[in-house]
């Protein structure tokens, strides 16, 4: 009897431990899911969907994001068709669930291999994305069964979910296959280009006055802005307001002498030779009178702005004692400036292969290539500098508002090459102990950590001589975040996500 109730019972724990194990195989199966990920020209598609059987209800949570900043589809249209063969089923939503996160349910009626088209259609553009290699199966355990088999390995990868990347400045990218040749980095001197400065001088002895607050350094003035004045009517000597005085006074005299003779000379009273010495005086007071009523007046000269821009530089006080031909202030224009830098001569050989350069602003770390600022290569020496025995290059760039004149940047300078090589910008790479890495990604909301080999680097890319391919797409924008994330420990797949 005790010999029944011992197997009556073992049977019992052995039926139920079965059970156990096949509610939790089928669970596993249940929580199998496809991800989906495609690209169009403007848009990315991540989706995760339930496998497909026929008659079996399957949902389809997809998130759009749009290439050209990376954020969330906040609004609009998207219909979705499952086709196999000539047989279809969509659905239509007018609103996503969450900005950027639309929710499908479809049944297929037809099992094959088939295809899901996203039509998109929003007030910021439209889009069609095009999944292909779709299977319909039969049987729903075979859907499954399948749909695990297609499960991606988290080894070494960290989630970053679509929710998570829409809040924060976020890209993805492949690497670029480029030429890339020799880069010499160096540091130049921003100033402001030929013909764009100007240097204000005095016309003539005197104290200068200044306008009350316009004549300050960083000050904007516009083209024909009076600025100050210079007066030397307290002046025993060289008294510019006397001789305007003289000067008007002798054209006045010369002018009436002049009318007097002309009039004389109709009836022959005066001599021609009498007239042509009255109108020699007349145009002679009229030139000295005419230069000095230009420049001055009564009370000395009033000095005006020469060109639209700022002041630069101010070289005297206010109320000082000037001479003519002294300078007093600088005007500049910002927009285009000269980046002068000089390299070691070791470079003196390749110097007439420069091609273009990058420039990294030190203050903002903004940088920009030559192209983007219309830029250009003026001039490299040909011979090495005397005193430091550097050779002198400068570049001409329009100023986009982040530099200022008389500041300091970093300059990239490029040589041509044949060779191909592939590169990321370098906000994509990451250095922990002198080795880099990128993250790689596996699918829009998982990253693998992969270590790269890196190369020269022009300020903006740098090159990758091991480790990924120009077909990997990788982390550009962000890769820190990811690296934040990781470090606070692994994260659920679907936080955030809405079922």
């Amino acid at each position: 009897m005790k010999n029944l109730l011992f197997i009556l019972f073992l049977t019992i724990i052995f039926i139920g431990c079965n059970q156990s194990l096949q509610q939790t195989d089928a669970e596993h199966a249940h929580e199998a899911k496809l991800q989906l990920t495609e690209y169009s020209d403007n848009m990315e598609l991540f989706a995760e969907a339930d496998p497909f059987a026929v008659g079996k209800n399957s949902g389809i949570l997809a998130h759009f994001t749009w290439l050209e900043n990376f954020k969330p589809l906040e609004s609009g249209e998207v219909t979705v068709s499952l086709i196999v063969g000539k047989n279809g089923v969509k659905q239509t939503l007018s609103q996503p669930l969450r900005p950027g996160i639309y929710k499908f349910e479809i049944q297929p009626q037809i099992s094959g291999v088939g295809k899901i088209i996203f039509d998109i259609n929003s007030d910021d553009g439209k889009a069609q994305i095009i999944v292909t290699n779709i299977t319909v199966y039969n049987d729903k355990h075979d859907a499954e069964h399948a749909a695990e088999e297609t499960v991606v390995s988290e080894t070494n990868a960290t989630f970053f979910t679509k929710e998570q990347s829409w809040k924060v400045d976020f890209a993805t990218g492949f690497p670029l296959l480029e030429p890339f040749g020799q880069v010499i980095k160096t540091t130049a001197l921003v100033q402001s280009a030929q013909g764009s400065e100007v240097v204000v001088s005095a016309k003539t002895n005197g104290i200068v006055l200044f306008n009350s607050g316009y004549v300050l350094e960083g000050r904007d003035v516009s083209a024909g802005q009076t600025l100050f004045s210079v007066s030397g009517s307290n002046f025993a000597e060289n008294n510019i307001a006397v001789k305007y005085t003289e000067a008007k006074s002798n054209y006045e005299r010369a002018t009436a002498d002049y009318e007097r003779a002309k009039e004389l000379a109709k009836d022959k009273i005066v001599s021609e030779k009498d007239l042509l010495s009255a109108k020699n005086q007349y145009e002679n007071t009229k030139a000295v009178f005419d230069n000095l009523n230009k420049n001055f007046n009564a009370s000395g000269q009033t000095i005006k702005s020469p060109q639209s821009g700022f002041i630069n530089q101010v070289f005297v006080k206010n109320g000082a004692y000037i001479e003519a031909g002294q300078p007093i202030v600088v005007i500049s224009q910002n927009k285009s400036l000269i980046l002068s830098t000089e390299v070691p001569s070791k470079f003196a050989p390749i110097l007439a292969n420069i091609q273009t350069a990058n420039i990294r602003n030190i203050t903002d770390n903004s940088s920009f290539s030559l192209e983007e600022l219309n830029g250009k290569v003026l001039s490299y020496g040909k011979a090495a500098n005397s005193d430091n025995f550097l050779i002198p290059v400068s570049l001409q760039v329009e100023n986009n508002g982040s530099f200022v004149s008389g500041s300091f940047v970093e300059v990239y300078l490029k040589t041509f090459s044949n060779n191909s090589v592939v590169t990321v910008p370098n906000e994509a790479l990451l250095e922990e102990q002198g080795s880099f890495f990128v993250w790689v990604q596996v699918h829009p909301e998982l990253f693998e950590k992969r270590e790269v080999f890196v190369g020269g680097t022009d300020g903006i890319y740098t090159e990758i001589s091991k480790g990924i391919t120009p077909l990997e797409r990788v982390v550009t924008r962000g890769a820190m975040l990811i690296k934040l994330s990781q470090a606070t420990g692994t994260l659920d797949a679907h936080s955030g996500h809405v079922h």
